[in-house]
């Protein structure tokens, strides 16, 4: 059961009525469905972003307060939008409207993701934030349509963002976080999961042991297992049957199932039949609500060719580094000069490689998927030093590797989820 936020309550400037309460602990783990944003792109043609148009200009929208230019329509994967491109995907744990509902009231982002773009278009990032981080939530605007102010917070579990401010709050908490600009936002239902893994057939993963997990009824055998509708979903809850139980354990687990979500999305059995394309973004579009800078078919053209000539090993999916909290148990605070190598790497568009495994996934090192490192110290004792505008520890050719305690994986490699490694 989720533990309650014990930090300081924010103050408005005038009584907001109707508020919903506290939601519990269902795990929206929504964060698969950010990699069918990029189906589009990866399919290249025109009719996928029309077809997307076509379910998308009928989706709910929300105004996320900042000013974004429509790039020029033309055809669709001979454009980009011009330098980088940020999206962020919020998962709701709302029961309203879905399949499954216990009667639990208020919405939490559980999920929170941030897909970065590089200005060059030749490098994907997907940064996971944990839902129990606890971070600075900046005065917000009210959701009820008048000038009225959350106050700031100096420190706040992230997942409560959205309850001082909807989607448009989350966005600016990771924009502070991270110092990145975030024009384009989405926040999604759980029930995409069980849709997007219907509509593509099943997604075949890994396990290096058998994950059993009572409090999501999941009983999965050792090897290959090919998850699709509610198993999905269930495999992507779990937090108890994966590492060592926790919810960064759980994101690790999580990036080992989009890695083999985004190999499939890619293989040509998806994208050369236009039924899979139109199935999964009707999956995804028929449970989010959109910034309003998504809604144009134009975005579609554009965001198609800006991700359509990334390769699989140029798209890493990566965790937010974090610490256990100092004096809030199960909580996790910011290692903000580790986060602060990994933004500016990201910033750079400079291609890198992911060292570090996280708690619930296993990768066989092979002499492909090891780390390259800078040689050794000749035996004559000279040292080798790394020319100017390199990253130490990393060659001078090729991508660099980030230091083992930012974790992840490439999209290239197939992971496996570890199971529960400790108690």
């Amino acid at each position: 059961m989720a533990k309650k936020n014990e930090c300081e309550e924010p103050r408005r400037s005038v009584v907001r009525h109707g508020k919903l309460r506290r939601s519990s602990s269902w795990r929206n783990l929504t964060r698969v469905v950010l990699t069918t944003l990029l189906v589009i792109g990866f399919s290249g043609v025109a009719t996928a972003a029309y077809a997307v148009w076509g379910i998308v200009r009928d989706a709910e929208t929300i105004d996320l307060g900042v000013p974004v230019p429509a790039p020029d329509a033309v055809g669709a994967g001979s454009q980009s939008i011009e330098g980088e491109l940020n999206i962020f995907l919020a998962g709701s744990d709302t029961r309203q409207g879905q399949s499954y509902n216990d009667g639990e009231e208020g919405e939490l982002n559980d999920v929170n993701l941030l897909l970065h773009i590089s200005a060059d278009h030749q490098n994907a990032t997907v940064i996971s934030f944990p839902r129990d981080l606890m971070v600075p939530i900046p005065s917000c605007p009210s959701e009820d349509g008048v000038d009225n102010y959350y106050s700031a917070m100096s420190e706040q579990q992230l997942n409560s963002a959205m309850m001082y401010g909807g989607l448009p709050c989350v966005v600016r908490t990771i924009s502070e976080l991270t110092g990145m600009e975030i024009p384009y936002a989405a926040v999604i239902t759980f029930d995409g999961v069980v849709g997007i893994s219907n509509a593509i057939g099943g997604v075949e993963v890994c396990l290096a042991q058998p994950i059993v997990d009572p409090n999501t009824d999941l009983n999965l055998p050792a090897g290959d297992v090919t998850l699709e509708g509610w198993d999905a979903l269930q495999f992507l809850r779990t937090r108890y049957g994966v590492g060592d139980g926790s919810d960064v354990a759980r994101i690790s687990n999580q990036q080992v199932f989009m890695s083999s979500l985004m190999r499939k999305l890619k293989s040509a059995e998806t994208l050369s039949d236009p039924i899979k394309v139109w199935s999964l973004a009707k999956a995804a579009v028929d449970n989010m609500t959109l910034s309003e800078s998504m809604k144009s078919v134009q975005f579609m053209q554009a965001a198609a060719g800006t991700v359509k000539d990334i390769n699989l090993d140029n798209i890493n999916f990566v965790q937010y580094p974090t610490y256990a909290h100092p004096y809030q148990e199960g909580r996790l605070t910011p290692d903000y000069t580790s986060a602060q190598t990994l933004f500016d790497l990201v910033k750079s568009g400079q291609s890198f490689n992911v060292a570090g495994v996280g708690e619930g996934a296993a990768v066989e090192q092979t002499e492909e998927t090891a780390p390259e490192t800078v040689p050794e110290t000749p035996a004559d004792g000279t040292e080798t030093v790394p020319p100017e505008g390199t990253t130490e520890g990393t060659e001078t050719e090729g991508p660099v590797v980030l230091p083992e305690n930012i974790t992840g994986q490439s999209a290239s490699t197939a992971s496996c989820s570890a199971g529960r490694t400790s108690f």
